[in-house]
Parts: C-alpha cells; structure tokens; sequence
C-alpha cells in the first residue's frame, strides 16, 4: 500500500464483499469499488443495490470531509441483534457515503463504506482488520502490507 497513489486511486472490483453483524447480513456485492490511498489501507464503496437498506438510518454523527472525495454522510446500522433490545440495537456512524463527491470520485456516488471494527467485512471470506485508531475505515486483509497512518507513532504522516 506504500505504493498506491496520492491522489488516491478508484478501481472496482469483482471480488466478494460481505458486511454483516451476528447473523444480519447488511451488504453482498461483487461490485465494489477499491479505494487506494497512499499509507492507508483501501476501503471498499458497495453499490446500494447491494445493501439491505431496511437497515440503515441516516447518522446524526457530524460529517467529515476528505481532501480527495469531498464531505462524507455517515450511516447508522439499526435492527442490530441484541438480546437486550428485540427491536435490535443500533450502531452508531458505522457507515459512510459521499452523496456529492468530487470529480474524480463521481462513480462511488452513494455507495457505502463500513467501519470493520465496528461490523463484521469480509473480501472473498476473509475476515477483515479494522485499520488501527478508531477514525480510519480501512480494510486490512493478508493482501495489504504495513505500516499503515492511525498505528501509534504515526500521527503527522
């Protein structure tokens, strides 16, 4: 990933991209796109077609803005299983999208990336590692090499 570009670079994929929590699957695609920044680990955009809308809400949670893609709408993952609750729970900014990015990003409009440190995500069965510090949603696989920017000491990069 050291080698992936700045500006990032956009490349949709064929590969199997499964999100889901517990049992819930929220999204199944093989129609992703990749994003690939420059010491990030890429995250991967699912067309809506490919996502159990029933379960998203949209986040009250702030949005951010992207240098490269422009400001993110995050979304909140409800009708969670969880014994406490028989409605299910709710998962709070699990979720992002760019309703309006910019040029260059046009073609991941309204798709959505998921946080997996928050959700179970899965590229052709593997399980998915969270990139480290909370803020990032990168997708680490066995594929994809470090150091990667959130790690300690790498505030600054």
């Amino acid at each position: 990933m050291w080698d992936y570009p700045r500006p990032p670079a956009l490349e949709p994929s064929g590969r199997r991209v499964v999100v889901r929590v517990g049992g819930l699957v929220i999204a199944d695609s093989t129609s992703a796109w990749r994003v690939m920044e420059t010491s990030h680990p890429p995250s991967w955009y699912i067309p809506r077609t490919d996502i159990d809308e029933r379960h998203l809400r949209r986040s009250a949670a702030r949005s951010s803005v992207c240098e490269w893609k422009g400001a993110a709408t995050y979304w909140d993952v409800t009708g969670v299983p969880d014994a406490s609750d028989p409605a299910g729970g709710t998962i709070e900014a699990a979720g992002w999208s760019y309703e309006h990015p910019s040029p260059r990003f046009v073609p991941i409009t309204g798709f959505l990336s998921f946080m997996p440190g928050q959700l179970a995500c899965f590229i052709d069965d593997e399980r998915v590692q969270p990139q480290a510090g909370g803020f990032y949603g990168g997708w680490i696989t066995a594929d994809v090499v470090g150091p990667f920017k959130g790690e300690p000491g790498s505030s600054g990069w």
